[in-house]
């Protein structure tokens, strides 16, 4: 759904972004990620064909954001920081002008303002004006007026910017119910978000792109080996030391009934055999489950690995 090839941006001589090469398939809801000044927000801009590039190939949708710019903004769905919304605009006159805009023929401005409305829970408000609602609002008037000609791709830069705790949880429910019907890159700063909402990420720094993966790929790459963590039953020294003996178990921490496994990279699944070995010594296993590596260490060790 789209093709990144080699993109280059030069400003002067600095180069922005630095040879970039992915794709995201058609569905996906991809997390877009990198500090201030990595070079994330000119691949959008270059991604939705309001920015040339220097070098390289860009493709949305099948089509050549640099030959057939007009195809690709057809297909594209684009929602910047702050949502170009009128305050003294309701809702419903606001996304007829957007449809407009879009070039929604005149036959199906209705139908899709109706389908806009419905996707982002708007239709309460939809005589209301913009300005007298709150951010989280229009945040949704913002991405409503993506929707309107019901493009293939939504890039999204920043959608819970500024937003409370319960118009966040919002907002990524709304995206997550887009993914599938449509193809979606996500930028954002706000990490936590971006683990409950995508399916994969891509970390840039200084233009480069310096990992690009499921979140639980890159916990299990960063680390030097799996860790697990089990709570126990009747806790013993035999059985913390028949762990030990687990062959591809590198250390066993024990602290009352909550014992930490840790596993040697590359070693075979060893799972079912710690919890043998364990019920084997009398101890019986009441939880059991591996610890994860937050998505702010995963992005803070590779925006500071690969400076």
């Amino acid at each position: 759904m789209i093709q990144v090839s080699h993109l280059t941006k030069m400003y002067g001589a600095r180069k922005a972004v630095d040879n970039l090469t992915f794709q995201v398939k058609k569905g996906e809801i991809v997390g877009f990620l990198g500090p201030n000044g990595a070079g994330k927000s000119t691949t959008m801009k270059i991604l939705t064909g309001f920015m040339p590039a220097t070098e390289g190939k860009v493709s949305v949708a099948g089509f050549d954001v640099f030959s057939q710019p007009l195809e690709v903004k057809r297909n594209v769905g684009f929602l910047p920081e702050n949502p170009p919304v009128y305050p003294d605009m309701t809702v419903e006159d606001y996304l007829s002008f957007a449809a407009e805009i879009h070039q929604v023929p005149k036959s199906g401005i209705k139908s899709a303002i109706y389908s806009s409305l419905e996707k982002t829970g708007l239709k309460t408000v939809s005589k209301r004006l913009i300005g007298n609602l709150s951010k989280g609002f229009r945040q949704r008037v913002g991405l409503a007026q993506t929707l309107l000609h019901n493009p293939q791709v939504l890039i999204l830069d920043e959608p819970t910017v500024g937003l409370d705790p319960k118009q966040i949880i919002e907002i990524r429910e709304l995206i997550k119910s887009l993914g599938g019907d449509h193809t979606i890159i996500l930028s954002s700063h706000i990490l936590p978000e971006v683990t409950a909402t995508c399916q994969r990420i891509i970390v840039i720094n200084e233009g480069r792109i310096v990992a690009e993966d499921t979140i639980e790929r890159l916990t299990t790459r960063l680390k030097k080996g799996l860790i697990y963590s089990m709570t126990v039953k009747n806790p013993s020294n035999d059985g913390v030391q028949a762990l030990r003996a687990v062959p591809g178990v590198s250390q066993v921490t024990a602290a009352g009934a909550k014992l930490v496994v840790e596993i040697n990279p590359g070693s075979q699944e060893v799972r079912d055999k710690i919890i043998e070995a364990a019920v084997g010594k009398g101890m019986g296993v009441l939880e059991f489950g591996a610890e994860r590596v937050s998505l702010e260490e995963i992005f803070l060790q590779l925006t500071t690995i690969e400076s």
